[in-house]
């Protein structure tokens, strides 16, 4: 019988990394220096997350999705997806800016990689003061256009950056351009595709004295240049409540703060449903097992369990995915 999984994080040493997700996240036994992201529940092989909890711990999301197909994931989503993990869930911390860069559409992924495209939202956990994001451009673009700044090293001009604090939200589709500010630590609910066009990246060099590899044409080929909603995400905080902050083809996800016992019913959502705990402490009980969580973890539900009760200790903040 499948029950609650929780999954060792993939911890990424970035050269922006920072050490948020060990000091805020809780996530101290990461050995890395500069932890820019972690990869909490992945199937992008060959880095699929493995088991941590129960008698399938030592196991790969992957090898379940095998084994137990629409038991795991869901019917509907194992019939569009087979053996594929839809989501990849992360953790980033950005000490320092990311590249400017942009993440095909499916069509294009397909075409090109064999894979699927990449369409993303961010929940910004912690920021700083003077944090921001880069959301597309402040002018209508077109191709063109866009050629004549990067040929003439102008290209900061036109992109739109937009002021963030904690509980900011962004969903960012395949094909718009965005980047990442520096002392900013969020969590990225995406599509499970690891394919990433860097369009700018501020001069810099590396420790050798070389720039970062671009990819410009790509890039250029793969944005939308029409897509001009540029806007953070209006949603509500009810406490005690399902707040919805993105509800896409590609996922949904939902703000939960509660300071009391909830119970979640999905016998009508036909998919797995994952929870991230962004603050505090719960206890998820179901008939199929019971599983704590806490800040910095992530815990999957598989599409076989129908309900279940979330107790905080005493209170906590979640994000809430799943597939329609």
């Amino acid at each position: 019988m499948l029950y609650p999984l929780k999954f060792r994080p993939i911890f990424k040493e970035k050269i922006w990394g920072g050490d948020k997700i060990k000091s805020i996240m809780k996530q101290d036994f990461s050995p890395l220096t500069h932890c820019g992201e972690a990869w909490e529940i992945s199937g992008v092989d060959p880095e699929s997350s493995i088991v941590s909890n129960g008698f399938l711990q030592g196991n790969s999301l992957n090898e379940l999705i095998e084994v137990y197909m629409g038991d795991l994931v869901g019917e509907k989503v194992f019939d569009a997806f087979g053996e594929e993990f839809p989501l990849l869930i992360k953790f980033i911390d950005a000490k320092d800016d990311l590249s400017v860069q942009v993440h095909p559409d499916d069509i294009l992924a397909r075409k090109k990689h064999h894979c699927n495209g990449k369409t993303e939202m961010w929940y910004i956990i912690d920021a700083e003061p003077d944090a921001k994001l880069n959301i597309g451009f402040n002018i209508p673009m077109n191709k063109q256009l866009l050629q004549k700044h990067i040929a003439n090293n102008t290209i900061e001009d036109v992109l739109q950056f937009v002021s963030v604090k904690a509980g900011d939200a962004v969903y960012i589709p395949s094909g718009k351009v965005h980047a990442i500010g520096k002392g900013i630590l969020l969590a990225e609910i995406q599509q499970s595709s690891d394919i990433t066009y860097r369009l700018y990246d501020y001069n810099r060099k590396d420790k050798d004295g070389n720039y970062r590899d671009l990819h410009i044409e790509a890039a250029l080929e793969a944005i939308h240049y029409n897509d001009t909603n540029n806007e953070l995400i209006k949603y509500s905080t009810q406490l005690n409540h399902t707040n919805n902050i993105v509800c896409s083809s590609f996922f949904v996800t939902n703000f939960m703060e509660i300071d009391r016992s909830i119970e979640k019913v999905y016998a009508d959502i036909d998919s797995f449903v994952i929870y991230v705990c962004l603050n505090g402490k719960a206890q998820i009980t179901c008939p199929e097992g019971n599983e704590s969580l806490q800040t910095g973890e992530c815990i999957l539900l598989p599409a076989s369990i129908e309900n279940a009760v979330i107790t905080p200790k005493p209170h906590c903040k979640l994000l809430e995915t799943y597939i329609l």
